[in-house]
């Protein structure tokens, strides 16, 4: 049972200039002693070849699984087509660099407007299409990809498992942002996506008995993957003090109770 902590969750340092890429993976791997890296991409500096296999040479050395690449600016649906034309090549270029460094899933969003909870017909069918060719992609080269409940119609249960049964492949996924849904079955979000969480996000929101309650849920359900933690900005002693909770449940479990 292991435990990744997102690069996100350190994103003010990157913008600092007081962390990098590899200056992550130093603070999980020693400060925090994880065997995980969490990357959101915009932590890389570049996605040339030669700095992408410096960065996996990194994550040899430090003994990491690359367990999720959560790609922002390749999402789906854009109204205009030369967007949309766009994002597919952000994603292709992305999906190259998962396939580069060994990651286990990419996150890539269905897109749609940010205030709408439900795609139309036509941004439906597209984003379908698009899944199940990123998906025979990634059972193709050993790794599963799929949306997050990140914004508009992602966040809405009830659209998300239409999304889910509709793609209908071995390696489409969710990344589940844990409790973070919209909608009248926002409190069954969780429960009603576990069936197709490929990699999990747990955040500092969520009370000590929501959190066991939450990973007491998925385990029950199948989720047998790492539990990772993002936070929206933390300091390092924040984020060492939501990677003790997280490994006080499993600790619980370890010693037999689900506290």
């Amino acid at each position: 049972m292991r435990i990744s902590l997102m690069s996100y969750t350190f994103h003010p340092m990157t913008q600092e200039g007081t962390m990098d890429a590899f200056t992550y993976l130093e603070t999980v791997r020693f400060r925090y002693d994880l065997t995980t890296a969490d990357l959101w991409n915009r932590t890389l500096a570049r996605l040339d070849a030669d700095y992408l296999d410096a960065f996996r040479l990194a994550l040899v050395e430090r003994e990491l699984d690359l367990v999720n690449l959560a790609v922002d600016g390749a999402h789906i649906w854009e109204d205009d087509a030369d967007t949309r034309e766009a994002h597919h090549q952000v994603a292709l270029e992305h999906l190259l660099a998962a396939e580069r460094l060994g990651a286990k899933t990419v996150r890539i969003d269905p897109g749609g407007s940010r205030d709408e909870l439900e795609w139309t017909d036509e941004q439906f069918d597209q984003i379908v299409t698009r899944y199940r060719e990123y998906a025979q992609r990634a059972h193709d080269n050993g790794y599963r990809v799929g949306p997050e409940n990140h914004w508009g119609a992602g966040t809405v249960p009830q659209e998300v498992k239409r999304l889910c049964e509709a793609v209908d492949h071995p390696a489409f996924g969710v990344l589940l942002h844990c409790r973070r849904w919209k909608g009248d079955l926002a409190d069954r979000g969780d429960e009603m996506v576990a069936p197709w969480t490929m990699h999990l996000h747990l955040g500092a929101n969520l009370s000590d008995d929501e959190l066991s309650d939450t990973m007491v849920m998925l385990r029950d359900a199948g989720y047998a993957g790492v539990w990772g933690i993002e936070l929206g900005g933390a300091t390092h002693a924040e984020a060492g003090v939501m990677v003790a909770r997280v490994r006080r449940v499993l600790e619980g479990w370890r010693l037999g109770s689900t506290a």
